[in-house]
């Protein structure tokens, strides 16, 4: 093949040596979300892919593959501090990061994507020259326009606009003092939407999250590339060993987060067990003492029948959906729904709302109910829990969804040619004008 037919859209003939590339993050423990468990994955990836990868991020630190370098660039970490108030030191007053990040908590604020990004961009000030392009992981920060102006090309991963989050709060908050907290708690947002709109290159893993972008963010279609997540198959398999509980269903939600629709299906569960009181509820998270997830438990005589689950490792999660019958994903909104996409690796049967982009994961391998409809789930719940062959069906149908179109082998391959095309684009508008001309004719000829 000659250049002049390797080229595509008038870009230089293909790049095929390795990457350098270097993923930010401002939080990025797995236990932290599914933003840790991309990091972690992504940069695996990419590794086993042929290319070099460096990952900068905040407190909690993730767990990555011993092949990837990790740059710590420590805050306050202010949220595993018991008091954040005593936690100011004489140092910190010599550091306008660090003393924003203090008073922003303190003030019930959330500071750490402002406070990473101009940490990162000082980082790579320095050190930017050792990378061919920065993929950042949602921070949406004002420190990744300075790094896009000092002329390293900048990828930003948007997995859904935390603007869904903020309007699900609303709706649920109490009365107007929490409302206050809320708005106060978002205010970032002002910066990730303004970030969002300047940056040049976005990737999003859904249809779903990619109109939501657009409608609330305000970023232009030709932005964002869709690239969807992957799931592990090597870790979540079925485990035949495992024998299954007739009556145990189980579900992955932080307790009391609106968004993630628990309350729904403990309404669900409450009213099954009149009908079938064995029946129990795992839920993967931490409940908090005292919240509003508790105070239902009690009002549903649940608190026997549920039992929660945290800090667990990759194999123990799949030991647990080995040992459910059904898994439920009751969220009023996913960006993209990695527990449902694991549950079906799993070969476990799953019952999951319409919230977001869940259905864009489970097609035709679950049943799909309406979102914040615990009626709904009750009904699938009876016809999944008393059908043997069903379950075993769509157990069936779910691995192998997941094993034909979610790999995180085929989401860095697309990744890798998004970034190629970005450098691709750099080269064109750094030659001259004479030779940006004949790349342009080198398309027409070649077509």
């Amino acid at each position: 093949m000659t250049a002049l037919e390797n080229c595509a859209d008038g870009l230089p003939a293909a790049d095929t040596r390795p990457l350098k590339i270097c993923l930010l993050g401002y939080r990025s423990h797995p236990y932290c979300g599914g933003q840790g468990i991309y990091l972690h994955y992504l940069s695996k990836a990419l590794v086993e892919a042929g290319h070099s990868v460096d990952v900068i991020s905040g407190q909690p630190y993730p767990e990555l593959d011993p092949r990837v370098k990790l740059i710590k660039m420590p805050g306050l970490n202010l949220f595993e501090v018991e008091n954040p108030t005593r936690a100011l030191r004489w140092r910190h007053l010599l550091s306008w990061t660090d003393f924003y990040e203090w008073w922003t908590k303190l003030s019930g604020g959330f500071a750490e994507p402002y406070t990473f990004g101009r940490r990162a961009a000082k980082y790579l000030r320095q050190h930017g020259h050792r990378y061919d392009i920065v993929h950042d992981n949602q921070s949406l920060c004002y420190g990744l326009l300075n790094i896009e102006k000092s002329g390293l090309p900048v990828v930003a991963t948007i997995h859904h606009p935390i603007t869904r989050d903020r309007q699900l709060a609303l709706e649920a908050a109490p009365d107007w003092r929490y409302r206050l907290l809320v708005r106060r708690w978002h205010s970032f947002l002002n910066m990730q939407i303004k970030v969002a709109r300047k940056l040049r290159n976005i990737v999003t893993v859904s249809q779903q999250s990619k109109r939501d972008i657009i409608d609330q963010f305000g970023v232009q279609p030709e932005q964002i590339r869709l690239i969807y997540n992957g799931i592990d198959t090597d870790v979540f398999k079925p485990q035949p060993q495992i024998q299954r509980r007739t009556q145990r269903i189980m579900t992955t939600a932080s307790a009391d987060q609106p968004l993630k629709g628990l309350r729904f299906l403990l309404q669900a569960v409450a009213q099954l067990r009149h009908s079938q009181p064995e029946l129990e509820l795992l839920v993967v998270g931490r409940l908090q003492k005292g919240g509003a997830t508790e105070q239902l438990l009690h009002q549903l005589g649940l608190q026997d029948a549920v039992h929660f689950v945290s800090g667990i490792s990759n194999q123990q999660m799949v030991d647990y959906y080995a040992s459910a019958s059904v898994v439920v994903c009751p969220s009023l909104y996913e960006g993209f729904g990695l527990p449902a996409g694991e549950a079906m690796a799993c070969g476990v049967p799953v019952i999951s709302s319409d919230g977001g982009a869940l259905p864009e994961v489970v097609g035709d391998a679950g049943i799909i109910v309406p979102a914040g409809d615990s009626a709904a789930l009750v009904r699938a719940l009876k016809k999944l829990l008393s059908d043997d062959k069903l379950r075993a069906e769509l157990g069936e149908k779910g691995r192998q969804r997941i094993e034909q179109q979610f790999s995180w082998r085929l989401a860095a391959a697309h990744l890798v040619n998004y970034y190629r095309e970005i450098l691709g684009q750099k080269k064109i508008k750094s030659l001259p004008l004479r030779e940006r001309g004949a790349a342009g004719n080198s398309r027409v000829e070649a077509a």
